[in-house]
Order: structure tokens, then sequence, then C-alpha cells
């Protein structure tokens, strides 16, 4: 497969939740966890790029090309861009992936098949680092277009926050994504902090259609953890609300962790499907990216 490295230019994102610091102990009431007083800064951060070739959607979905570049280089490239990242790499546990990631010049770290999802693959990877990290952020490999400032703003919204364990980000729903149930929505307290996440509509009302006037908020794939939280994930027991909606952030919110929210500018441009494909290249022709 030829590869050719080049970077994507980026606008910026608009971040309009206010970050606000706390000095409260994490903890995770359902699991009884005790974190420690959280570090101050939490100065040390790692990107990590989870990638598997197997999917029941779109198989081999990080080596699809996208103008001539595998996905998964196009993600890491505008990555690299971020200035709150120490370190970046991809965690894959297929060998074609992780060849594909050394040609263009990326760090990989070979993870095992049985990782449930890329939570769980982001602790195998940062248990095999050499170095110790404070944050580790969880970068969706099929976001081609991720914006390096929405890096930036969750890693630090996570940085002022030492009574939360997991930092990510919304946007603005479109009226049109209001039923998908593969555009996740949330909703958030006054003060940032996330209430709920579900694949249905929320909040939903009375009259069971969108009200055109309602910030309805879409989640965005990518999140931050704590890395000490980061090792506790995996060994807390599935939930039931985690279960109904297949999301992992819920099992977060259903163990009692606080988890930070900030909200930002940016179009959603997820690589689901073989037909998103086609959608992502038109518009980087549009947007003049190569």
């Amino acid at each position: 497969m030829s590869v050719c490295s080049s970077s994507s230019s980026t606008g910026k994102a608009w971040i309009v939740h206010s970050i606000l610091a706390g000095t409260a102990i994490a903890v995770a009431i359902g699991a009884h966890a005790y974190l420690g007083r959280a570090r101050k800064f939490r100065t040390r951060v790692v990107g990590i790029i989870p990638a598997r070739y197997a999917s029941s959607r779109f198989e081999g979905k990080p080596l699809v090309h996208i103008l001539g570049k595998p996905m998964i280089q196009r993600t890491w490239e505008r990555s690299k861009l971020a200035t709150t990242l120490n370190h970046l790499v991809v965690a894959t546990d297929d060998e074609k992936i992780a060849e594909c990631c050394r040609g263009f010049g990326a760090d990989v770290i070979m993870t095992s098949e049985s990782c449930q999802n890329g939570t769980e693959r982001c602790n195998e990877a940062l248990e095999k680092l050499e170095k110790k990290y404070d944050i580790v952020v969880n970068i969706q490999g099929d976001e081609p277009l991720i914006e390096p400032e929405i890096i930036d703003g969750i890693v630090k919204a996570l940085q002022a926050a030492p009574d939360a364990v997991f930092s990510t980000a919304v946007t603005s729903l479109k009226p049109e994504d209001a039923f998908d149930p593969n555009r996740v929505k949330c909703v958030v307290d006054n003060r940032g902090y996330a209430i709920y996440f579900s694949r249905g509509l929320i909040p939903f009302n009375k009259s069971a259609k969108v009200n055109p006037q309602f910030p309805y908020m879409l989640h965005l794939g990518i999140q931050s953890y704590d890395s000490k939280f980061l090792q506790i994930y995996p060994k807390l027991q599935p939930t039931p609300l985690q279960l109904e909606e297949d999301l992992e952030q819920l099992k977060v919110l259903e163990n009692g962790y606080k988890m930070k929210v900030i909200k930002v500018e940016h179009e959603a441009h997820g690589v689901d499907t073989p037909e998103d494909v086609e959608k992502i290249e038109s518009l980087m022709r549009e947007r003049n990216l190569s």
C-alpha cells in the first residue's frame, strides 16, 4: 500500500463551555474505587488511536483510502497537530494496520483481540508504554477531519477539573440526525458535567417531535481519561444502561464518576459505512484539503 505524508489545514474549534476547576477527590460510588487526590495539572498526555480491522458494518475501515491516503493516516496527521499531546500512538490488534501505520511514521502498540472497545484497547496500550502519562486521549480513528483544537480542549478541561476522571466533547445536533441511533446525544448540567448519553433523542418532549428552539447536543467520539481511572475502567462490571444503549461512557456515569463536557463548533464527519467515504472526499474537495 502506497502512502505519502502531508498535513491538512485546520479550522479553529470554538469552545463555548467554560472550564471549571474543582478540588474534590474523584470517587467511584458504584465501584467504591478510590483514585487518590487528583494531580494538580495532569501534565503528561498521550494520544491513542484505537484501530481494529474486524467491523460488522465496515471491515478494514482504518485502511480505506480517502483521497489517496489510508483513513488512519489522515486521523494521525490531524492529531499530530494538537499542542497538548506529548506522544501519539496507534493501538491495534491487526498486523496489516500496524504495517500501514509504521509505513507513514506512526508508533504502534499491538494489543489483544479480546479488547471489547476502544477504552479497553487504550488501557492495554497504556500498560505497554514505557513512559508514564497522567491523561490518555482516546482519538477515534474514523474521524479523518478531527480538529486538533478539540483534542486540546478536552485535555485542558480534564486538567482544570480534578473532580472529573473523564472528559469529552459535544457539538450542535442537526435536526435530520435527531432520530439516528448512530448519532449519540448528550445532556449536561449547569456546570458542564455529563448527565446522560443516549442513542435516542434527549431530552424528549411530549409532542414526540424535534423542538427547533432547543439546543440538542451531539456527542463526538473523542474522549480523555485520567490514567488512574483508565486502569480501573476494565475492572468495572458492565452496567444496565451501558448494555441497553451500547454506550461505554454510561458505565462511567453509572458508577458515580464525573465526566466533563465541552461544547465545540464542529461538523461531525465520522466514517461508519462505505457510503460515508464518498461524502468525506466530497467535503475535502470543497475545502481544498488533500
